[in-house]
Parts: C-alpha cells; structure tokens; sequence
C-alpha cells in the first residue's frame, strides 16, 4: 500500500515552522528551506535601507522587513507561504496585531525578490502568486542575469522587472544598467540597476 504524504496548510506551517534556524517557505504543501548567498543578503540589505530612507524622509506609512511570510495561493487552490527577500506593508495593517507573529494574509503594497538558482520560482511561481493575492507592486532584481535569454533578452544582463498592479493585473517595466528603478510605492526613489549590482560586493559578473 503506498501512503499518501499529507500537505500540510498555511496554519500547519506557522505552527511547525523551524524557528531559529534560517529561512522557510511552504511550497506544494512541504516545508523547505530558502538559502541566500551573501551577495543576495547584500542586495536585500541595500533595498532595505533605500526604502527606509524613504519612509523615514517622507514620513509614509510603511513598514520594511526581511522576514514576512505571507499566505498565497495557487491556481488550484492550495496554499502556500512565502518568505519574500524584502516585504513593504503599511505600517497600520502591520500594527494592528502587534502581538501576532509576522504572518500576513493582507497584501504586501511591495514584494521584492533577489532572483538566484531557483529563479523560475520568481519569475513563475511567485508572479503568480503575488498576482492572485493582490500585491500592489513586485519587483524580480536579477542583478545576475541569471534568467534565461526568454526574460533577458540577448546579451543577457543585469535586469529589475517592476510588475504595478493596475486595474485587475500586472503591468511590468524592465530596468536596466544606469536606469533609475520607478516605483509606485516609493515614487521619488533614487536607486538604479548598476547601483543594486555594485551593493553585491561581486567584484566581476
């Protein structure tokens, strides 16, 4: 007799989640880990700090974390939870449970993905995802180049990929080289594609 493994649901994952020992998603109804590179790390960081800067500069209403798993869910229904590299939410959702853990089933008003390895999780998957949810904006920062040449173009080169929410989807605008990145959420940011490569700390591509 073969035995069936049982998927676990979102509320499984939170309770089981491995805390103290790095970075889980739930995927297929599985708890995996998420390995970052440090050069991912970096990246993340970089962001980090930009949007704070903002926040801070122009008094939004936002609140910027590395660590916001959210509950999605595919086309067929079943749940997941995803673990962006950078979370935006407004500060007011966020505080209105500041005892809960840093689950979210709001969307995020900003999901940012460091595309590595896996990187069809980002461009697929999760694009998906973040669509069905309802997240206002997203970004895929392939400071790599890693995606194929479908996405990237020839010769393939370091790339952000903005998908806005407008009306009921996703419009996207790709960003390159010395490009200032636009943003909805954070409109008067400076930050550009070759800046996002440098914060790597990767000397050569």
């Amino acid at each position: 007799m073969v035995q069936t493994k049982t998927k676990l649901t979102f509320a499984d994952f939170l309770q089981k989640y491995p805390d103290g020992s790095g970075i889980y998603e739930l995927v297929n109804g599985e708890i995996v880990k998420v390995e970052s590179t440090r050069a991912d790390k970096n990246v993340a960081k970089f962001l980090v700090c930009g949007f704070n800067d903002e926040i801070s500069r122009l008094e939004l209403d936002y609140i910027v974390d590395k660590d916001i798993v959210i509950r999605t869910v595919k086309a067929s229904g079943q749940e997941q939870g995803r673990n962006p590299d950078v979370g935006v939410v407004k500060a007011s959702v966020w505080n209105s449970n500041v005892r809960g853990y840093g689950a979210l089933t709001e969307p995020l008003e900003l999901a940012v993905e460091v595309t590595s390895t896996n990187w069809e999780d980002d461009y697929v998957d999760k694009l998906d995802e973040y669509q069905r949810l309802g997240i206002s904006e997203y970004w895929i920062v392939d400071y790599l180049a890693i995606a194929s040449r479908a996405y990237l173009g020839n010769p393939k080169v370091p790339t952000v990929f903005v998908y806005s929410w407008e009306n009921d989807g996703y419009l996207v605008q790709s960003f390159r080289n010395n490009q200032r990145i636009l943003s909805k959420t954070f409109p008067e940011l400076e930050i550009t594609v070759e800046q996002i490569v440098l914060s790597s700390q990767i000397q050569t591509l």
